[in-house]
């Protein structure tokens, strides 16, 4: 069992690699004029926030929206209501079509979504730990593209989603460099 100093310490290392992949994307997408917008779930606005807190991030940012209950993935976000009951939130189709719809909603290039289960304990069957992240690329000059992976995370809840914010900051930069990992 860890102490609440270590917790602490561990949070901070992982707030400080987020807002440093933050303040990479947020550059790239600047230098290519492009702007994003997030869908989230189990990081309920950690990334919208993160992305945020970097000076001049409203060059880029277009908003964020929080559809931690189910329904509010469809409702706010078009994410197919059969396939959320069929498969649960916790689903990498549920995760890129989260990526589109909030890419869609904000009229941006690039839409960023998290999906999973932060803990403690499972819930829809899926162990604490188990994540989808997605990002959505559409832009003038390209056809769209969606990169999406499964992560399969450890630690407290807050550690998860942390590290989940990591994670969908460092795939949005790979799609930028064309280096995305589809993993099906």
């Amino acid at each position: 069992m860890s102490t609440p100093s270590a917790d602490m310490a561990a949070d901070n290392v992982l707030t400080q690699q987020a807002q440093d992949c933050a303040r990479q994307l947020l550059t790239t997408c600047r230098r290519r004029g492009l702007t994003l917008s997030c869908a989230e779930s189990l990081t309920a606005g950690l990334v919208t926030s993160t992305l945020a807190d970097i000076p001049g991030a409203s060059d880029v940012l277009r908003g964020g929206v929080v559809t931690y209950a189910t329904d509010t993935k469809n409702s706010i976000l078009g994410v197919d209501l059969g396939r959320l009951d069929t498969y649960s939130p916790v689903d990498p189709v549920v995760a890129q079509q989260m990526a589109s719809g909030v890419r869609t909603l904000f009229s941006a290039c690039l839409g960023l979504a998290t999906t999973g289960v932060a803990g403690p304990g499972p819930s829809y069957g899926k162990p604490q730990g188990t994540v989808w992240i997605a990002a959505h690329l559409s832009s003038p000059n390209s056809e769209p593209i969606t990169a999406h992976r499964e992560l399969r995370l450890s630690g407290e809840r807050s550690d998860i989603r942390w590290q989940s914010v990591i994670e969908v900051l460092n795939l949005a930069l790979e799609l930028l460099s064309q280096r995305a990992l589809f993993i099906e």
